[in-house]
């Protein structure tokens, strides 16, 4: 009996080393997010760091925070022309969007303090969704600032997105958990029949809340 523990044990053991490696690179060594054929798991509290899990729990006291302090910073007009995008409390059920090409763009809210603007909005880029599964893989195709990552079960209300940015000319991802200045951690939300959002808390960078629109390429823009 002693003999069957200590094997049951050591299978258990082993599972849970190759859960918690399996997220940094595949079988043909590129990083997570970057190779649409990798198997990753789809528990991300195993995946995400330490500092991400906790700017995952305060997405919603960073999302406040950027709102106040853009109109603070005399932008509340532009904020309450973005609508639900731009609503704390908006997300719907059924968050996981279809497969496919998206128009998505960036909003960024409030200020570190480095940077005096507290209201950004860029224009459409593109963007693609990859099924994989039990998750997907998301990647912003254009632009010189494009996150490339997977989006992970969560609840009725929303996935979890871990990813990596991508600057400039690069055309490969970094691993995620390796550097911090290029970790990005959020939620997908579902805030309309065709319309989700990523919201990003406490990015390393400039804002207080980094926003993305997503919505179909065939249904242009949502307005």
């Amino acid at each position: 009996m002693t003999g069957r523990v200590h094997a049951i044990l050591a299978a258990i053991t082993a599972a849970l080393l190759t859960a918690s490696c399996a997220y940094t690179t595949g079988v043909t060594g590129t990083p997570a997010g970057a190779n649409p054929d990798q198997e990753l798991p789809t528990i991300w509290r195993s995946i995400a760091t330490d500092d991400d899990r906790q700017r995952i729990s305060n997405v919603r006291r960073s999302f406040r925070e950027g709102v106040a302090d853009a109109a603070a910073g005399g932008h509340a007009h532009e904020v309450a022309q973005e609508g639900i995008l731009l609503q704390p409390d908006a997300g719907r059920a059924d968050p996981r969007p279809p497969a496919g090409y998206y128009r998505c763009r960036f909003v960024k809210l409030g200020s570190q303090g480095s940077v005096p603007l507290s209201f950004v909005a860029y224009p459409w880029f593109r963007c693609r969704i990859d099924d994989q599964g039990e998750t997907l893989r998301f990647v912003k195709l254009t632009g010189s600032q494009r996150p490339s990552g997977t989006f992970y079960p969560d609840n009725r209300l929303r996935m979890i997105f871990l990813g990596v940015l991508v600057l400039g000319d690069e055309t490969r991802a970094h691993v995620y958990g390796r550097d911090t200045t290029r970790d990005m951690a959020g939620i997908l939300e579902r805030i309309g029949d065709a319309r989700w959002r990523i919201v990003l808390p406490y990015p390393r960078f400039e804002s207080l809340v980094d926003v993305i629109e997503l919505v179909p390429e065939d249904q242009g823009s949502a307005g």
